[in-house]
């Protein structure tokens, strides 16, 4: 497993993946410090099933990202939670998630990617940060968009690779710039 630590300043950022996805065995953060200053912390293929519970109580943590792991609903339902984040960019690309997951606690969320899972509704983001400024749902299993009219500042939209066949309630999202 190749690991980095980069400090710039006062914060710190955490890099761990396996250099091989072949490897079986799933990462234990527990052996792993999580600085209280980390600001963006990368656990890409990691076969990782479940968050720490330490990661909510990283205040200046900026970027989350959590692609190709092994994430499914339940392991996700403690984000709703995590009060302590708020500026963040949340990437849970390529896992097992059926659903949108309840993300209303991060009050200023920019970066919402959840593609490359199962998920069927937008249901989920109803409750969503009217700050949201890229949203990436693509190559999930989503057959009508709902849910979004309330993301005014949204710029990027990726729906590519769903069930889609019409698109409506599109009108209120006068800042979009990229739509796929």
């Amino acid at each position: 497993m190749g690991s980095a630590v980069f400090r710039w300043a006062s914060s710190v950022s955490i890099g761990l993946c396996y250099p091989n996805s072949t490897i079986n065995t799933p990462l234990h953060l527990d052996s792993i410090e999580l600085p209280p200053t980390l600001s963006d912390l990368d656990l890409t293929v990691n076969r990782l099933s479940e968050l720490d519970s330490r990661i909510a109580h990283l205040s200046m943590l900026m970027k989350l990202s959590l692609r190709q792991n092994l994430i499914e609903d339940s392991a996700v339902e403690p984000l709703s939670r995590w009060d302590a984040l708020s500026d963040l960019e949340l990437i849970l690309r390529d896992n097992k998630l059926a659903e949108v997951p309840d993300i209303s606690i991060f009050s200023r969320l920019l970066v919402f990617d959840v593609s490359f899972n199962e998920i069927t509704s937008l249901e989920g983001l109803s409750k969503a940060s009217s700050t949201l400024k890229e949203l990436y749902m693509s190559k999930n299993e989503v057959n009508k968009i709902m849910e979004i009219e309330h993301l005014h500042d949204l710029q990027i939209l990726e729906l590519g690779s769903n069930r889609l066949w019409v698109m409506v309630n599109m009108e209120s999202l006068t800042k979009l710039e990229e739509l796929w």
